[in-house]
């Protein structure tokens, strides 16, 4: 099984996948995995997939996944990450490391495909909520990128190259960041950020850089440089209303882009509604939902409440089903997204 059996329009239309073909794609992956992968050989054992898709409904199929105990444990997915590649897979595949800024660093892989719709999605979402294309119309985009090395590195390369652009990626350690951040605050990073600090002045000083992909506490050092600077995109920790409401006093000529990132399945693309921050999945490979958890089992929370972020990322190489240690509100899907989203994720550090 390879990505032949994505949703055959996917590349050229990521948006705008239906509900159905989740759920048709989602149980053919699912079977896949059950017969060549080790992990889901023995979690799949006793199980009849064919029930639990039996449901009308995808949040229907999100519930009695999970209630058939299929989430799999934080720490025994970090333990034993080759338990979930599947045997003989012959993709092009690369094991990456989690960023590792809040917890002990985690190991997945990807097939080099599933980079080729990712940025096929995150092209879209960017077109569509925030007109990218007309805004660097006429113009090349010169961009500048911090992050760490992996999938993050090809991702916002294969992006940039759409818009026919180029990039300096400037790699960081992110090992503990955010916890230095909270005990310490911003200098405590930049001091260990101290070669990321440096290079990117020198790059500034030396381009005419128009688009900034970085993590907020990072943003003072672009401020000499904001009148350049058409569209920044952002991630990590502390994106919030108010620091969006100071970002556009900072940089009034740019674009502001929230995204919400996981090692598993690389970014997806958000959109300030409100004083919320609200991102839509790349349907079909991922699939978020809030749930609560009673003396009945798992239920996926209606529209406007708030419950812990339980994640399907399924793909020929890779299929994981777990509950995270985070929690989301569930929004309805509007616009050019038919998925559902969630709000305003949050974490403690």
């Amino acid at each position: 099984m390879t990505y032949e059996l994505a949703p055959g329009s996917l590349l050229e239309n990521p948006l705008r996948v239906k509900e159905d073909q989740v759920k048709d794609y989602l149980f053919k992956v699912m079977n896949f995995h059950r017969d060549r992968t080790p992990y889901w050989e023995r979690a799949f054992k006793d199980v009849d997939l064919d029930s639990l898709f039996d449901s009308r409904s995808l949040p229907a199929v999100v519930e009695n996944l999970l209630n058939a105990g299929l989430s799999v444990e934080e720490n025994y997915l970090r333990s034993n990450w080759l338990e979930f590649f599947p045997r003989d897979y012959r993709g092009k595949v690369r094991f990456y490391q989690s960023s590792g800024t809040t917890r002990e660093r985690a190991i997945g892989h990807w097939d080099r495909n599933y980079v080729d719709y990712l940025v096929a999605y995150l092209k879209a979402a960017l077109d569509e909520l925030y007109n990218f294309e007309s805004l660097y119309e006429g113009e090349r985009v010169r961009a500048v990128a911090h992050g760490p090395y992996g999938w993050y590195q090809d991702e916002i390369s294969e992006l940039v190259w759409r818009y026919s652009g180029y990039l300096y990626f400037i790699g960081m350690e992110t090992d503990g960041l955010k916890k230095v951040l909270a005990r310490e605050g911003v200098d405590a990073v930049l001091r260990i950020l101290d070669p990321l600090v440096r290079y990117t002045k020198r790059v500034m000083e030396a381009d005419r850089i128009n688009l900034v992909r970085s993590a907020p506490p990072l943003m003072g050092m672009f401020e000499p440089y904001a009148e350049n600077i058409k569209a920044v995109i952002l991630s990590g920790v502390g994106i919030d209303d108010s620091l969006f409401q100071a970002l556009s006093e900072k940089f009034p000529n740019s674009t502001l882009v929230p995204l919400y990132g996981y090692y598993l399945f690389g970014d997806l693309v958000g959109l300030r509604r409100g004083s919320k921050f609200v991102y839509y999945p790349n349907w079909p490979f991922t699939v978020i939902y809030p749930v609560e958890k009673s003396e009945d089992g798992y239920r996926v929370l209606p529209p406007g409440r708030r419950g812990r972020l339980a994640l399907i990322v399924a793909r020929p190489e890779v299929l994981m089903i777990k509950v995270e240690d985070e929690t989301v509100e569930r929004v309805k899907g509007e616009g050019a997204f038919r998925c559902d989203g969630f709000a305003d994720p949050k974490r403690s550090v």
